[in-house]
């Protein structure tokens, strides 16, 4: 991996979510890997290349530059979220995460990929696979896993270590257990507030947004 990461430090709620992995390091993934750091958890971000995998860092760097520069966070806060923050490019490296957050393109065959591949990597049970997705229904990405109980929606929004709302969207076969840990983990470490959704094309903001963009 690029770097390493910081002693577990993360104030664990009833979540039971340690450390966190995020798949794409790019705008959306990055400011959620940022906000993850933030708040005191180790952070994995995967990218496809190394390449990828520095811009990304740098987009967090920069992000967190501002922060420190507008008071945002201190010089000590500012510290323990570079080192919380791991870079690589080996899903592999995702393997022991208590959640992993997929947040790649809006491509159903690429984030179905994705799904199947860490339903092979993630070791634990109890692991939860969230995506990012703001309009894929999530059963259908669920399904590419053998473990459709533990897949969730999780939709932050950009940029997400500013915007306060995050959706939280069960599938039909999300455990009510995994819904709760994701809303618990949401607001009582990330420090956001949880919108509930249901499982349907763009879910509750962008159903409410659509009117005034057409």
């Amino acid at each position: 991996m690029v770097g390493e990461m910081a002693s577990e430090t993360a104030g664990v709620s009833d979540s039971g979510i340690r450390r966190v992995g995020i798949v794409g390091g790019g705008q959306m993934g990055g400011g959620v890997a940022e906000v993850t750091a933030r708040s005191g958890l180790p952070t994995v971000v995967r990218e496809i290349s190394p390449e990828l995998a520095e811009k990304s860092r740098a987009g967090i760097e920069r992000s967190l530059g501002r922060a420190l520069d507008r008071g945002k966070i201190d010089e000590a806060a500012h510290a323990s979220t570079l080192a919380n923050l791991s870079f690589t490019t080996d899903l592999a490296d995702l393997a022991d995460c208590d959640l992993v957050v997929e947040a790649v393109v809006e491509s159903f065959d690429l984030k179905a990929a994705i799904f199947r591949d860490l339903d092979a990597i993630v070791t634990s049970p109890d692991a939860i696979l969230a995506t990012n997705t703001s309009s894929i229904p999530i059963i259908d990405i669920a399904m590419q896993t053998g473990r459709p109980q533990n897949v969730v929606g999780m939709h932050f929004f950009n940029p997400a270590p500013v915007m306060a709302l995050v959706e939280v969207i069960p599938s039909v076969r999300t455990d009510d257990a995994v819904t709760a840990r994701v809303t618990a983990f949401a607001t009582d470490v990330l420090g956001k507030t949880v919108v509930a959704a249901k499982d349907r094309a763009g879910f509750v903001v962008n159903m409410l947004l659509v009117p005034y963009l057409l």
